[in-house]
């Protein structure tokens, strides 16, 4: 997808604590899981602005596959995987109502200040940029991270399907193992966003962190 070199450049204002979004990254596996119903639940419950982003999933399997066999470059790769996760951020916002997709940082704005989820479909905020190598070293999870540090976000959850058994969790091991992609260490130094990994059967710590405004999860340091 997306590669290394890729900054958040000019933020939004800051915005007091309350009002300033969440961005939660719905991961390619939640998407396909049987869990993806109550995570959608938890997230449409809460008092607390959303921008969800949504992984390419099984659209974005293909595009690998495809290039595999195909042979295309990584430019084309990059944009078909751009469209695979706006394809999913449309059928996100199919699933429940008050979900509403938006692809500019305004477009997301405004569809917060309506009192919606919003719903992320980045190709037309991501490609074409000249300040990123477009490589799959960097996938959804890092571009959901710079989306966070674009709009001022106060936290960002990343939802895996994986038992999460730790409170704290290194960036570096979480590359390693392969659960986020090995440009997301990096950009997490600089993103002054909190970032949080939940895993299967975190929903209910996950509603109840959204209501008083807490933490869950492990924390990525």
């Amino acid at each position: 997808m997306a590669g290394q070199a890729l900054h958040a450049g000019a933020r939004l204002a800051p915005l007091a604590e309350e009002v300033r979004p969440i961005v939660v990254k719905l991961g390619g596996s939640v998407m396909r899981s049987g869990e993806l119903p109550a995570w959608l639940d938890a997230i449409a419950a809460s008092p607390r602005p959303i921008i969800v982003v949504p992984g390419g999933g099984a659209l974005a399997d293909e595009v690998r596959a495809c290039q595999a066999s195909l042979g295309f470059g990584d430019a084309a790769a990059h944009r078909m995987a751009l469209l695979a996760m706006d394809q999913l951020a449309w059928a996100v916002a199919g699933l429940r109502p008050g979900f509403a997709v938006g692809a500019t940082e305004g477009d997301l704005r405004a569809a917060l200040d309506r009192g919606s989820v919003a719903v992320w479909a980045p190709y037309a905020l991501i490609a074409g940029r000249t300040d990123m190598v477009e490589s799959w070293r960097l996938t959804s999870d890092s571009l959901a991270l710079w989306l966070a540090m674009r709009v001022g976000a106060s936290r960002y959850y990343l939802i895996k399907s994986v038992l999460r058994e730790k409170a704290r969790l290194s960036a570096e091991q979480l590359a390693r193992d392969g659960i986020i992609d090995d440009a997301f260490p990096a950009m997490l130094e600089d993103a002054f966003v909190p970032a949080f990994l939940l895993g299967r059967g975190d929903q209910e710590a996950f509603s109840a962190s959204l209501a008083r405004a807490g933490d869950c999860g492990a924390k990525i340091d």
